[in-house]
């Protein structure tokens, strides 16, 4: 994965606008979980990059160190050498100071060489250095991300369960009015005043009944004492 796929990738994931792709969603706790899977994916992704980025960079620099201090090196020995040719060159050991002079004219073209490269992979490091430390911001705003998406998926869910919990004490509340035991209480009530109506109405049937039988039997009174009377005018 190159540098710069990374680095765009990163750079996305970081910018999502997660309550626009939740707007979007036609469920946005299931969409909560699969953004939360690719982003733990790439974050994966992004960090064994990152990793691989940043050890490039650390042997770019233990490179470029190691130039440096080969320059110093190299340029120690030159002097070094020149040093010991101008001794000999006193003592009149020409030939001998023509060689330690040679010796440091190589150790100086090994010091311009290593500086040159030292120059050469410093460009190269500072680059490295400044991808490493945006691909570094990316993640952390990927992690505030991912935990943002948690929370969100967190608190949705507890939303939903909410709603759920309300929405079966509505459907229950529904139910108590629909199979009101009241009316039930208020039927069963007009059939107790039907069977006390009746019980008077036999009651009143039975007291007219009476009534007449005594009616009756004052009549026959009233007959019997008529025939009294009439046997005594007849006898007188």
């Amino acid at each position: 994965m190159s540098k710069q796929t990374v680095l765009g990738r990163v750079t996305q994931l970081a910018k999502a606008n997660i309550n626009a792709l939740l707007d979007q969603a036609e469920d946005p706790q299931k969409m909560l979980d699969q953004l939360i899977r690719d982003y733990s994916g790439n974050i994966t992704e992004a960090e064994q990059a990152v990793a691989t980025t940043i050890g490039n960079l650390r042997m770019l620099e233990q490179d470029h160190a190691e130039d440096v201090a080969a320059a110093a090196e190299w340029g120690g020995k030159a002097l070094a050498a020149s040093r010991k040719a101008d001794e000999l060159r006193g003592g009149g050991q020409t030939a001998e100071a023509d060689r330690f002079d040679n010796l440091a004219k190589v150790a100086l073209g090994r010091q311009l060489q290593s500086e040159q490269e030292a120059r050469t992979a410093e460009p190269t490091i500072a680059a490295q250095t400044e991808v490493v430390g945006k691909l570094t911001s990316g993640l952390d705003q990927m992690k505030a991300k991912l935990a943002e998406l948690r929370a969100k998926r967190d608190e949705l869910v507890a939303r939903s369960r909410s709603a759920q919990a309300q929405n079966r004490m509505m459907d229950a509340v529904k139910s108590v009015d629909v199979l009101d035991p009241t009316s039930e209480l208020s039927r069963f009530e007009e059939k107790v005043r039907r069977e006390e109506a009746r019980a008077l109405g036999q009651q009143e049937l039975a007291a007219s009944s009476l009534d007449a039988q005594f009616e009756q039997l004052d009549a026959l009174g009233d007959e019997a004492e008529i025939a009294a009377r009439l046997a005594a005018l007849k006898a007188a």
